[in-house]
């Protein structure tokens, strides 16, 4: 804390201490499983749920290859809906990403608070700087190994293959990581979490909840392809630069009535995309999964949420794919693809 303290700022030393104040919480609370598994106290549906993750836990490790260690064993109710909020920013008239450093993982393009008055008071000051802001609950994270990862009440009750798509998609993480790459690493343990749930269900012999799931996944596809198109057409609106990393950097700064003009088109963009979403729906016979996120403002910064995860994984299936189903070439493909400079690895993994 005191080396951090001579290169940043107050606002950046808060941050850190209320992240190790969060880190520290969920550590402190957490309860072993086999104890509340024998206490007679504990409810019946918190105890199948233990015994489910067990499950889950042997199957990550046996049949996916993943390094469970000593994760997942232990529970925390944080008595709130997520156990972290995270915040995104971008220019209001580009997709580039704002990034933030981190000790051991480099830049990424979220900062995470442990409470949301704390995301939003941050997000309040970007936004006083002109940027498009967005901030997301989030239900589960990694710590990448520094610590075995307990379980939380924001995702252990949600449905079977959902459950089994978080925790197969943190345990990913820690497989593989790639430094300061977001996209990359969001993408790889997307593929990675999917394909888990899938083998799962599969394995389980579970068909009706295999082909809702699967139904759920068309539905994201076509949501993600409606993002990341309409995202597309921004990138052209705005003018912006890709660099040689694959990053993007905004134009030069326009006139004020550019500028009107600029916004005007934004949002007649935005306007298309909820009429194109309310399409889907038809299509979907009514489902309205997404009408949450659509609820809210949208701007670039939400957008770019949507890529962060979705951008690379067809890449990755790809991988997957060319590997014969085969995880374990998968997982070996992707490292050597790790170490590649950013812009090449993305390179390889968009067609």
């Amino acid at each position: 804390m005191l080396a951090l303290g001579a290169v940043c700022g107050c606002r950046t030393l808060s941050f850190y201490g209320q992240a190790i104040k969060g880190q520290y919480s969920l550590l402190a609370r957490q309860q072993r499983a086999e104890k509340i598994l024998a206490d007679p106290q504990a409810s019946a549906e918190l105890k199948q749920r233990l015994q489910l993750v067990s499950a889950l836990r042997r199957f990550a490790q046996d049949r996916l290859k993943l390094p469970v260690d000593g994760n997942y064993q232990t529970y925390v109710d944080v008595h709130r809906r997520f156990v972290v909020w995270n915040v995104e920013a971008s220019p209001e008239f580009s997709l580039a990403a704002t990034t933030w450093w981190y000790p051991l993982v480099g830049r990424l393009k979220y900062r995470g608070y442990f409470t949301e008055d704390g995301a939003r008071s941050y997000a309040q000051s970007l936004e006083h700087r002109g940027l498009d802001v967005y901030v997301g609950g989030v239900t589960a994270y990694s710590t990448l190994g520094w610590f075995k990862d307990p379980l939380l009440n924001t995702f252990l009750f949600e449905s079977e293959a959902e459950l089994a798509e978080t925790l197969i998609h943190e345990l990913a993480h820690q497989r593989l990581f790639a430094h300061g790459d977001t996209d990359f690493n969001e993408a790889f343990a997307t593929a990675v979490g999917e394909e888990g749930a899938r083998r799962w269900l599969k394995a389980k012999g579970d068909q009706v909840a295999y082909d809702a799931y699967q139904r759920g996944l068309q539905r994201a596809r076509q949501f993600t392809r409606l993002i990341l198109r309409t995202r597309q057409q921004l990138e052209t609106l705005y003018g912006d630069e890709r660099l040689e990393d694959g990053t993007l950097k905004p134009t030069a700064k326009r006139s004020d009535v550019a500028r009107a003009e600029m916004r005007r088109q934004k949002e007649d963009l935005f306007d298309q995309l909820r009429r194109e979403y309310a399409g889907l729906k038809t299509h979907w016979g009514g489902n309205d999964d997404y009408d949450p996120w659509f609820a809210r403002q949208l701007n670039n910064a939400k957008l770019n949420s949507v890529g962060a995860y979705y951008d690379l994984v067809p890449g990755f299936e790809r991988m997957l794919q060319a590997s014969g189903g085969d995880l374990e070439k998968f997982y070996q493909a992707a490292k050597r693809l790790s170490k590649l400079p950013k812009r090449e690895r993305h390179q390889q993994l968009v067609p």
